[in-house]
């Protein structure tokens, strides 16, 4: 019997997956429409708090019990400071470096994963084949946003090496919840470790870095900040950590590498952003590499 430290993605998986991975890529534009009026870390610490109250409340209405004595407690605690640290890094490091290098960096956070199961999770390998589909779809990124140029300041170096750390952060979120007692729990349990803790941290962290509302934002600004903390922190992580507890998590992480082009495309509809002619090809490259990955051994 298949467990679910390397059992294959079923098509309603996969479907599930697709819809995580476009939401999260219009969560980019979103995260980009509100900064001019919301600061970084503002955003960041409303997504976790009002985020942390709507989960709360899901959890009220289906009548689950939240404190007992599970063994979650220490890992919960350690995710709660990896999506916080996560998260710290993005905000902070999209305000040196461009989106497009920001995400190039980020989505190498299957690499993290499928490195890291070598280790915590020594069942869930990846044959030849399925290592080559992984590195394809990471070519496929590479493509479709280029390498990071040779003359890139400090400041801009500081910013991708901040984006490598998050993409690291979330791949290390990913194997904990995989390899320890959070994989038993419910996924609304382990999302809100994560947003109970990550939610006071970036409060005290944007309080004393100084960030301010200088005016009431706009209705496009509360709108993209809701979108962000309504449907991509309280919908989509909750379906996200189910998946991670039922599939392979190095085969779901491979999916993330969706993302960033599906951000291009969002950028290109919503921000009359120009889009590449290598996007194409690079969109082909990383769906051949999920086929790859996610093939049956």
């Amino acid at each position: 019997m298949t467990s679910a430290t390397t059992r294959a993605l079923t098509p309603g998986a996969m479907a599930l997956a697709m819809l995580l991975c476009i939401s999260w890529g219009f969560n980019q534009v979103a995260i980009k429409l509100a900064l001019p009026e919301i600061p970084a870390l503002m955003q960041a610490a409303f997504r976790s708090l009002i985020g942390a109250a709507i989960v709360l409340c899901w959890v009220r209405l289906r009548g689950l019990k939240l404190i007992e004595t599970d063994g979650t407690l220490l890992p919960g605690m350690l995710v709660g400071m990896l999506f916080a640290g996560e998260f710290l890094l993005i905000y902070r490091g999209l305000v040196w470096t461009s989106a497009s290098r920001a995400s190039l960096f980020v989505y190498a956070a299957p690499f993290f994963v499928v490195v890291g199961s070598r280790w915590l999770l020594p069942s869930d390998w990846f044959d030849r084949l399925q290592w080559l589909g992984l590195l394809l779809s990471f070519c496929g990124i590479v493509t479709a946003f280029g390498m990071p140029s040779p003359g890139a300041t400090p400041r801009e170096l500081l910013g991708d090496t901040m984006l490598l750390l998050a993409g690291a952060a979330w791949g290390a979120t990913t194997l904990v919840i995989k390899a320890t007692s959070l994989a038993r729990t419910s996924s609304e349990k382990v999302l809100l470790y994560q947003l109970i803790i990550s939610g006071p941290v970036l409060t005290v962290i944007a309080a004393v870095s100084g960030e301010r509302l200088l005016a009431w934002p706009s209705p496009i600004a509360v709108a993209s900040l809701l979108y962000q903390t309504v449907w991509v922190v309280a919908f989509t992580y909750m379906a996200w950590f189910a998946l991670i507890q039922r599939y392979s998590a190095s085969r779901l992480s491979a999916f993330t590498f969706l993302t960033p082009l599906l951000g291009v495309a969002a950028g290109h509809f919503v921000l009359g952003e120009t889009l590449t002619p290598a996007f194409a090809a690079a969109a082909a490259m990383v769906l051949v590499g999920l086929i790859l990955v996610n093939r049956p051994r």
